[in-house]
């Protein structure tokens, strides 16, 4: 094989710029609005879906990317004989995993490795940017997929606090009676993914700032035991004051070489809703990082 190549698909919410600088190739999940399907981050934006949310007082649908989109996308990786990595949502929340598998089995090609990342957003992101750093390093395929698989995703640390539960009730994830209770006593509760699953955490109450500030003082210690290469800040959609206040308290701590800020994409920001905040780093094994 003459290099590897890794592969994400649109959950990962990667900026253009990480995107480019580790030459990782995206492939963009469905988003479906009425009777119109659009392709995430590419012919959608998340502020045209909180605009036809709000209008039609709905959320949108989600879905695996089209069969013949992902062929598409493989065939001149493939041509130019690359062995590729994909890293992918979690299995437990969208088939799209095994779409790329039948595109591979498809296209009868077998140097693919299709790795389950049992999480979402940029706890799919940490993922893929080890992948590719390791790639350029001179790792082999199994290497990385080894690591990943095995020493990386447990260590993966993702959480997101929900500014409101309206989109999470109209996706059908949580009860009406929980939605509005939650809205009228501005309740935010904490999204944790652990084992490919969302599940909800810590509950918070009050004002986005007051609260946002809250959930990262509660993680510090777990912050200080932290992998120091990079950490994420993903929102959907926040106000930029707030973002800069976290960003200045995770930057005072003085832990990671990285600090990112990331916007979800249409994927995330359907089920999310506006407002959404999550700070996603790897935690360290020995704690002693």
């Amino acid at each position: 094989m003459e290099s590897i190549k890794i592969i994400a698909d649109s959950t990962c919410d990667l900026n253009e710029e990480l995107l480019e600088r580790y030459q990782i190739t995206m492939i963009p999940l469905c988003v479906i609005m009425g009777e119109d399907t659009y392709q995430d981050g590419i012919n959608i934006s998340p502020k045209e879906i909180y605009e036809w949310s709000e209008k039609e007082n709905s959320t949108p649908k989600t879905a695996a990317p089209l069969l013949n989109e992902v062929i598409d996308i493989l065939k001149p990786l493939i041509e130019q004989h690359q062995e590729i990595i994909y890293i992918g949502i979690s299995e437990e929340m969208s088939s799209t995993c095994n779409v790329v598998r039948l595109a591979s089995e498809i296209l009868d090609y077998d140097a693919i490795h299709i790795i389950n990342s049992k999480n979402l957003s940029t706890g799919i992101g940490l993922q893929v940017l080890k992948a590719a750093s390791m790639a350029m390093e001179g790792k082999t395929a199994n290497y990385i997929v080894s690591y990943i698989t095995g020493t990386m995703q447990e260590l993966v640390k993702a959480s997101f606090v929900v500014d409101t539960l309206t989109y999470l009730y109209r996706g059908g994830r949580c009860s009406s009676v929980t939605a509005l209770i939650g809205n009228t006593f501005l309740l935010k509760p904490m999204i944790v993914v652990k084992n490919g699953k969302m599940g909800v955490g810590k509950k918070y109450r009050g004002n986005t700032r007051k609260v946002l500030l809250n959930y990262v003082a509660d993680m510090l210690e777990e912050l200080k035991k932290a992998d120091k290469e990079r950490v994420f800040i993903t929102h959907s959609g926040c106000d930029e004051g707030i973002i800069t206040l976290i960003y200045d308290y995770i930057k005072k701590l003085n832990i990671f070489h990285e600090i990112h800020i990331t916007r979800a994409g249409g994927v995330i920001s359907s089920h999310c809703g506006p407002k959404t905040l999550g700070v996603l780093y790897v935690g360290s094994a020995s704690g002693t990082k």
